[in-house]
């Protein structure tokens, strides 16, 4: 018989003993055997020259080039002097 997976998101922290530490309560009454993965977070140290690299190649945003998204033209608002 093939077993239902359920995933749960949480997180959690590994302590100084190497025990997984969950930051809250988990929506399951126990005991239940369960399979656990651990994803680390690795820390991304990047400059602003490579974070605005990285935007200017991702297609994130592509949709704002579509003609519907072209909203305000050079009549709309007030200048600004700073």
């Amino acid at each position: 018989m093939d077993k239902l997976e359920k995933a749960i998101e949480t997180t959690a922290t590994i302590d100084e003993k190497r025990q997984l530490v969950l930051d809250e309560p988990l929506p399951v009454v126990g005991p239940k055997k369960v399979r656990v993965i651990i994803l680390l977070l690795e820390e991304m140290n990047m400059d602003e020259k490579e974070w605005l690299k990285l935007a200017s190649v991702s297609n994130a945003f592509d949709f704002l080039k579509e003609p519907e998204e072209d909203i305000y033209n050079s009549s709309d608002g007030k200048p600004f002097h700073d």
